[in-house]
């Protein structure tokens, strides 16, 4: 197949995603066409039968505010035309579904590519649910020939807010190279992160409120007050300086370390001993994900589509909003556990490696995008119980 891929090329689950998945699909001898304003952070050396085409702005002085769903329509039906492409897969509904919608309609019947939307998360609990975009959204997610979920919450949520029908929607979960997330990953950074031997928490993310990177620092004091720990904030933010003024606050400042982006993660996660996430809403978790992989139990909130990654009481432990004690009580159970630690780092690699790495997701993807090209919209529901 020659499929087109359209993502936000930053950092963010989405955009990794799409990216892994377009990389997995070329391995698989497919020919795949990235379409964004921006190179994808992880194209970052030449793949065979990978092309990235960037989606030019001009930036003529009528326009106060570039737009950018029209040049990348304009790109998608040129690449769709030049390329002949069977298919567009649009990762984010807004907007990118409203474009690739745009670029199909200018093509002749018979000619025009399918096009298939994958919901990620903010795209329809936030951003889209915006009365300024909900009716645009609804739209273009229903010109979709095929739409896909990361999670059922999130399949869900499209059904109750957007009057899409459910089985229109196909879940098809994200999911993690394996051979790159493995807790014996080289080289470890453990000596460096906690120079003293003490356990490591991690906290990975783009320290948004969402997030809530405060109680991530709130969480940290609880578990250091029963003794020697270290914090990594992996990640960048508008919260970030309001969590340094926390741990300063808190007095843990010493033991908290802020290391900015940082691309490489999984060597990050192979050395650390718990992975928090008290997210005030995640429509999959893709961070806790990658924190099993690498045999990293998490403690996290129970919202959203993270009980259908994190498995309470086997990968880690899940807990209500603002728990913020049991939180930590859960991590100090955990670190202090030597033996209930490794069933839950070994549960949680076993897991990953069952129901979420790429060998086994890809080829669903595979399977969805044939029934699409078929005339089919695709109904059946990938469960990762």
């Amino acid at each position: 197949m020659k499929i087109g891929i359209t993502c936000y090329p930053t950092y963010g689950g989405s955009g990794v995603v799409a990216t892994e998945l377009g990389l997995e699909l070329a391995e698989r001898g497919h020919e795949v066409h990235f379409v964004s304003y921006a190179q994808p952070f992880r194209l970052d050396r030449f793949r065979e039968r990978v092309y990235f085409h960037e989606v030019e702005m001009d930036p003529y002085p009528l326009f106060e505010h570039p737009p950018y769903s029209v040049a990348l329509a304009a790109a998608i039906h040129d690449v769709a035309v030049h390329h002949e492409l069977d298919l567009v897969h649009v990762h984010y509904a807004i907007p990118h579904a409203t474009s690739a919608w745009m670029a199909r309609e200018m093509l002749l019947p018979g000619r025009a590519p399918k096009v298939v939307t994958t919901l990620h998360g903010t795209d329809i609990t936030l951003t889209g649910k915006h009365p300024s975009l909900h009716s645009i959204t609804r739209f273009s997610i229903q010109k979709s020939d095929g739409i896909t979920a990361v999670s059922r919450f999130l399949r869900d949520e499209t059904e109750a807010s957007f009057g899409v029908n459910g089985g229109r929607i196909q879940v098809i979960p994200n999911f993690i190279d394996t051979q790159r997330y493995r807790r014996d990953r080289k080289p470890c950074h453990r000596a460096t992160l906690a120079p003293g031997g003490e356990k490591i928490l991690m906290h990975i993310s783009n320290f948004r409120p969402v997030k809530r990177v405060e109680e991530v620092i709130r969480v940290f004091a609880g578990v250091r007050s029963e003794g020697e720990a270290r914090l990594v904030m992996v990640g960048d933010g508008p919260d970030r300086p309001r969590a340094q003024a926390l741990a300063d606050a808190l007095g843990v400042a010493d033991d908290v370390l802020f290391l900015g982006k940082h691309t490489p993660v999984e060597e990050l996660l192979a050395c650390a001993d718990l992975f928090l996430l008290p997210s005030e809403s995640e429509s999959f978790g893709l961070a806790a994900l990658e924190a099993m992989a690498c045999g990293t139990p998490v403690v996290a909130t129970r919202v959203g589509g993270v009980p259908e990654v994190v498995v309470d009481g086997e990968t880690g432990f899940l807990h209500d909003l603002d728990d913020t004690e049991g939180m930590a009580a859960s991590a100090c159970r955990l670190l202090g556990d030597d033996g209930l630690w490794s069933r839950f780092s070994e549960a949680g690699q076993r897991v990953a490696r069952e129901e979420f790495s790429a060998a086994r997701i890809v080829p669903v993807y595979e399977s969805f995008y044939e029934t699409v090209l078929a005339g089919g919209g695709g109904s059946k529901t990938h469960e990762s119980e």
